[in-house]
């Protein structure tokens, strides 16, 4: 291994040797206490040390990095306090995660670390994000994100270096190319020998380097950071280099050749840069025990501290974490002028108003530009706003939402559509399980909102029509928002833009034109959280949202019902109280929606009233919704699908008890 300190100074080089030597030194003292059951899990790094120490280098200290599993030389070369370290080791409450989650899964502000999940490739679109915010605040900063060579095969990987390279977004992409993912050899993972063949297929820039050796790859690093804050654009460095212990501790080591341990023993990061500075005479023996002992004893003393620490209490802390701390209060308009809006001029109004209102507020989703989206709600906002915050993106939805996140980071709100409600599939990972988890997780706000054209009704068949509002009902630290008028949907779209918690706004196509209202001229909003009474009785209660609000008032005004028509145009987290008043009065109570009968939202609400309100209850609490089938495309076949004809059958049978 050749060395090449080029401008370097003894002092320089020395510092290098202790940012390496930290790592390796905590490694070998988890391994030990991993024997003990003293901590959990351990992800090793040891071989890879250079890669991460590196990177810490290179960047500067305001620049953000995004670490895997096996860059703990991240943490402790940004000067993450052993301490805490440690506590989130052994989920102490101390930790970064306040025992909530495991080793490297955090991020730190103050360190400008933003750490992964245990999916993976989602963290590299997390990084465009960010580098976007640098490109839109002309910061002139880069960003790294690390992944290894197993986590490339997801599609992840792919989206998030094209928007990179659409964008021109300063993103390094480090590959640390081990050889392995898992237990699975790269030979069985992709068909191709080097991953800088890559680069050009994307439209940017890739260089290989020797992954071990922390000078090369420094200076290779400096340079490009150097040359993307003046030139903003992505750069993908394949960092070659030997994974030395199995993919976890538990997992082994059996299924890898002994001739790769032996070249790896050979390439020792730490131990041939040691006998460089030796041979150069920056290194002595003396220096060597110096130095070993001063990190020990750092060490020994974080984890007295760790050991010291107490562990987390379950509490209501628990519950109140998982949203970031925002009070939805509504906010009148300041005139009482009024003007006909559809539902899709409100939506727009909405969005024209909050882009003014906040001007760190960024529109992303596919044609939402000069096209103005699929359903035209975004025509004109570009003219007025600019090809900067008005986003029109690539054919992908996981890489725009972990953008979205990116942002989120650095400050910025930010609004996704979803071109149908349906393609949000291929982005669920990045909504359930980073926008939904990271405050819970550690204390990062997600301020993002995904608008969601959903619904059946105007012949769009199976895959453009669904109501999909359930797959998101279960995730904890999601908002879902669901108006049925366009004064709702002003009004609410405003106030999920002034949340600083991931919010799904649906809107449901088939209202877009064919309902309106008078809407206010200005800007208000609404209470997130709070049912509206759109018609009131006391012969029984509709509990509803979305078109089963039209389906509702047009049946109890034909069968002249006397009925609470309950929109709860929020579904997470829904109105309890209203629901209960409805129910105690009425003493008889239908829940509707236009979702799949099975498993769907009517089903917590019916089981929530049976438990709480059972005693008021003079009739089975009853239900209805569509089908449960794909949605299908034919007009008569649609209408059969659809639950108005059975919920009118199922009202009168209600009111007849």
């Amino acid at each position: 291994m050749v060395f090449d300190r080029k401008h370097l100074s003894d002092s320089d080089l020395l510092d290098f040797y202790e940012q390496l030597l930290m790592p390796r030194k905590i490694e070998e003292r988890m391994l030990l206490l991993l024997r003990q059951g003293k901590i959990s899990k351990w992800f090793s790094g040891w071989g890879q040390e250079a890669i991460s120490t590196a990177a810490v280098l290179a960047l500067k200290e305001d620049e953000f990095l995004l670490p895997m599993h096996r860059n703990l030389g991240v943490f402790t070369g940004r000067g993450v306090p052993l301490d805490q370290l440690f506590a989130q080791f052994q989920g102490k409450e101390s930790g970064f995660t306040k025992g909530r989650d495991r080793s490297f899964h955090f991020g730190s502000m103050s360190h400008h670390i933003v750490g992964m999940i245990s999916h993976l490739g989602p963290q590299l679109a997390v990084a465009d994000g960010i580098a976007l915010a640098s490109k839109l605040g002309q910061e002139g900063k880069a960003t790294l994100v690390f992944t290894g060579d197993g986590a490339t095969s997801e599609g992840d990987f792919h989206e998030a270096l094209n928007v990179a390279s659409v964008w021109q977004l300063p993103v390094i992409f480090v590959i640390e190319h081990n050889g392995y993912g898992l237990s699975t050899p790269s030979e069985e993972q992709f068909r191709f020998e080097q991953f800088i063949d890559k680069g050009p297929g994307y439209g940017m820039e890739a260089v290989k380097v020797d992954g071990n050796n922390v000078l090369e790859l420094y200076h290779k690093l400096t340079e490009i950071a150097a040359d993307i804050r003046q030139h903003p654009r992505p750069f993908l460095v394949e960092a070659m280099t030997y994974r030395m212990r199995g993919h976890e501790e538990s997992s082994g080591t059996k299924y890898v050749p002994k001739a790769y341990f032996e070249a790896g023993r050979k390439c020792d990061p730490v131990s041939n840069y040691e006998s460089y500075l030796i041979e150069i005479g920056v290194l002595r023996e003396d220096a060597i025990k110096a130095i070993g002992q001063r990190i020990t004893t750092q060490i020994e003393s974080g984890l007295s501290a760790a050991f010291s620490a107490e562990f987390p209490v379950a509490g209501k802390a628990e519950v109140e974490d998982v949203y970031c701390p925002h009070v939805s209060a509504a906010k009148p308009p300041s005139t009482p002028a009024t003007a006909e809006m559809r539902l899709l001029d409100a939506i727009s109004d909405a969005l024209r108003m909050g882009m003014r209102k906040f001007p760190n507020l960024v529109l992303m989703g596919q044609d939402i530009g000069a096209y103005g989206g699929a359903f035209k709600v975004t025509a004109g906002l570009l003219d007025e706003f600019g090809a900067d915050r008005v986003r029109n993106t690539p054919l992908c939805e996981s890489a725009i939402i972990g953008t979205a996140l990116g942002l989120s980071i650095r400050g910025y709100k930010t609004i996704v559509e979803m071109q149908f409600a349906d393609f949000v599939s291929c982005g669920f990972n990045q909504i359930v399980n980073n926008l939904a988890k990271v405050h819970y997780r550690w204390g990062q706000h997600a301020d993002v909102v995904i608008r969601m054209p959903t619904g059946a009704g105007v012949g769009a068949g199976p895959f453009h029509s669904q109501s999909n509002e359930a797959w998101f009902f279960h995730t904890p630290g999601l908002k879902i928002v669901y108006p049925s008028s366009p004064r709702d949907a002003k009004g609410l779209l405003a106030a999920a833009i002034e949340d600083p918690n991931p919010c799904l706004f649906f809107e449901h196509k088939a209202l877009y034109r064919s309902i309106a209202g008078q809407v206010p001229d200005d800007y208000y909003t609404m209470e997130i959280g709070k049912a509206n009474f759109v018609k009131e009785g006391d012969q029984l209660t509709v509990v509803t949202y979305g078109m089963g609000v039209h389906w509702a008032k047009r049946a109890i005004e034909e069968y002249d019902v006397s009925a609470d028509v309950l929109d709860l145009r929020t579904l997470l987290p829904w109105d309890k109280e209203s629901v209960a008043h409805s129910v105690k009065k009425t003493n008889k109570v239908i829940v509707l929606h236009e979702d799949c009968l099975s498993g769907g939202i009517g089903a917590e609400i019916a089981a929530w009233i049976s438990e709480h309100c059972f005693e008021w209850l003079d009739a089975p609490v009853m239900r209805e919704g569509s089908l449960d089938t794909p949605v299908p495309f034919a007009a008569n076949l649609e209408a059969g699908f659809l639950p108005e004809e059975r919920f009118r059958e199922k009202l009168l049978a209600l009111l007849a008890y």
